[in-house]
């Protein structure tokens, strides 16, 4: 059964506190241990400050009476109860660094393994809805881990403070502590009702929450406005979104509503409890069976009990959330990552081979490509061609190796691909694709940069890559040269604010990444389509000028396609045709057929 659709167990409650615990100790053992003692401390040490205060209390009232040898029982109990007061002044003081280390170190470790993990699935992964589902509250549980580990030392906090209040209590009288026991037993299961609720109503609107932050996030685009603005789409974003917004939240407020009458009735139990106490303590002084300061003790331990009770059920629900997220979380920490493959390429292969390879993506039985079988040399140029939707980038994703191919193999010099390491792989790839991408966080230079990281790169290598790229000239114009972030957004030092480049200028920025790549086979994925036909055809001359380097082309312009030594053309996921420009020219084919009007 699905994880958001039931309600935790006593049993899994127990396990997720556990794993909690273990993570963090994991995470920071002298962090940790320092918690626990802090913990005891935080709750015994005010109970004793209690004790003492009461014995003052009951010293001063002996020596008001008569009692000479009261009055210095009395300063001592002043002066112990001063200690205890600096003592706890200095113990809030070093909690709060405490809580800052723990919290700092176990966030770190848990979203540090959450991304490095993300970052290994299997590439299937990042198009699974159930896969985003999980993540987004992986996410959620990662951020707030520090807290939750904080709410368990809450927790252990207020149960040895209640337990040590019910014992004090007992002390006094047995029956006060049971009034008291009795007392707070409806509360915690109203919170209890409350945490349940909360960690349902939170996986069952993942989906609400994630449409309504995309579009919030569209929203606020400055690229989007005009076409909200043309097309009338702000007041129907604006309604979409408190829809959505309203509901996600009514729900949670109206059960919230629903329950307001069971906690006052819970809260006026235990005023009641109090009262009751104070009143049987009051009757006993009266009476002379106790000393004056019973009652201050009662008073304050009652309270203390009472207060520690919240404190755990509030605590409880916090952490009964998070517990719920922790499974989710550690599902997704589960999820088998890519497979490690044992075999490293040591040289660029001289050939790349599709066998009779058929693939269909995990969440479909729809073929996308059936029985593909081509060979593609060193150094030769290549072209795939086909309508929209023909197979021809699911192609190349299983000439990255990003996917495997449901039947038939794909080979790099004999070796199938599915064996051979990733990294060793794609150093000897580039990739050139239509959906480009700037960082937007990072300079021109270091956008250009990007593209091989691993090596240190020169002057000549960068302005090489530059050049070719036909991106010199506005980079040179930007307000600070290379060194300008690229996104508006981003700003200097100085106060000097980023640049919005064009949907072209983005496109050389990331051509110029792949030209200083420089890898000896390159992958084009339409990567020209935001350039003029005059700019692309000088930057593809330069690219086949390199007769060393194998190219394979995806591109629906002719003027870049009729240069390659072959051209494939795939229809319905099958290669129909193939051959060089000339000959499929002339069999007035399917290819005759999709470029007829180019031609």
């Amino acid at each position: 059964m699905a994880r958001d659709t039931r309600k935790l167990s006593t049993r899994e409650r127990a396990v997720g506190i556990a794993r909690v615990a273990r993570i963090s100790f994991k995470a920071s053992p002298l962090a940790v241990l320092m918690k626990a003692a802090g913990a005891i401390i935080t709750a015994v040490l005010p109970l004793v400050t209690t004790y003492f205060a009461a014995l003052t209390t009951t010293a001063l009232a002996e020596a008001y009476a008569g009692d000479e040898a009261a009055g210095g029982r009395a300063i001592m109990y002043v002066l112990v109860t001063a200690l205890l007061g600096v003592l706890m002044t200095a113990w809030s003081s070093f909690e709060r660094y405490v809580n800052e280390l723990v919290g700092y170190k176990i966030n770190a470790a848990i979203s540090d393994q959450m991304y490095e993990h993300f970052l290994k699935l299997e590439f299937w992964r990042y198009d699974d809805k159930h896969t985003a589902d999980l993540f987004d509250k992986s996410k959620q549980f990662a951020q707030f881990f520090g807290y939750a580990f904080d709410s368990l030392a809450r927790i252990a906090a207020a149960l040895i403070a209640l337990i040590a209040a019910v014992a004090a209590l007992v002390l006094a009288s047995w029956w006060l502590g049971l009034i008291v026991l009795i007392a707070v037993v409806p509360g915690v299961i109203i919170q209890f009702s409350l945490s349940r609720f909360r960690v349902r109503h939170w996986n069952e609107n993942v989906e609400t929450r994630r449409k309504l932050a995309r579009i919030e996030w569209d929203m606020l685009q400055p690229q989007r406005i005009a076409e909200l603005r043309l097309y009338g789409l702000v007041r129907n974003l604006l309604n979409l979104r408190m829809k959505l917004r309203d509901t996600d939240e009514r729900t949670r407020i109206e059960f919230e509503r629903k329950v307001i009458w069971k906690q006052l009735g819970s809260d006026i139990l235990e005023a009641a409890a109090e009262v009751v106490a104070l009143i049987y303590t009051t009757l006993q002084i009266i009476a002379q069976a106790q000393p004056i300061g019973q009652f201050l003790y009662v008073q304050q331990i009652v309270s203390r009990a009472m207060g520690a009770v919240r404190q755990f059920t509030n605590g409880i629900s916090s952490v009964d959330e998070d517990i719920a997220n922790l499974f989710d979380y550690n599902e997704f920490m589960g999820l088998e990552a890519g497979q490690d493959r044992t075999v490293k390429l040591r040289h660029q292969p001289d050939s790349i081979v599709f066998e009779d390879v058929s693939f269909h993506y995990p969440s479909t039985d729809v073929a996308v490509l059936e029985d593909i079988s081509l060979r593609i040399k060193r150094g030769q140029n290549v072209a795939i061609v086909g309508e929209n939707g023909a197979g021809k980038s699911t192609l190349i994703k299983l000439i990255l190796g990003l996917y495997e191919p449901t039947a038939g193999s794909v080979l790099v010099d004999g070796i199938n691909l599915k064996d051979v390491e990733h990294e060793s792989w794609h150093q000897y790839i580039g990739v050139l694709r239509q959906d480009y991408g700037v960082y937007s966080f990072a300079t021109a230079r270091e956008n250009v940069m990007y593209g091989d990281v691993s090596k240190r790169g020169t002057k000549q290598r960068f302005d090489t890559a530059v050049h070719d790229a036909e991106a010199t000239n506005f980079l040179e114009k930007l307000p600070k040269g290379y060194d300008t972030f690229v996104h508006q957004w981003m700003e200097h030092d100085d106060g000097t604010s980023g640049v919005e480049l064009s949907g072209g200028q983005q496109q050389r920025l990331s051509l110029a990444r792949n030209f200083y790549r420089d890898s000896p086979i390159i992958i084009l994925d339409e990567p020209t389509s935001a350039i003029d036909a005059l700019a692309e055809s000088r930057i593809f001359k330069r690219l086949f000028a390199e007769k060393a380097k194998t190219i394979i082309t995806v591109s629906h312009r002719l003027t870049t396609i009729q240069k390659a030594d072959v051209i494939y053309v795939i229809e319905h996921g099958k290669i129909v045709e193939q051959g060089t420009h000339t000959e499929l020219v002339g069999k007035k084919g399917v290819y005759y057929t999709l470029f007829e009007s180019q031609l």
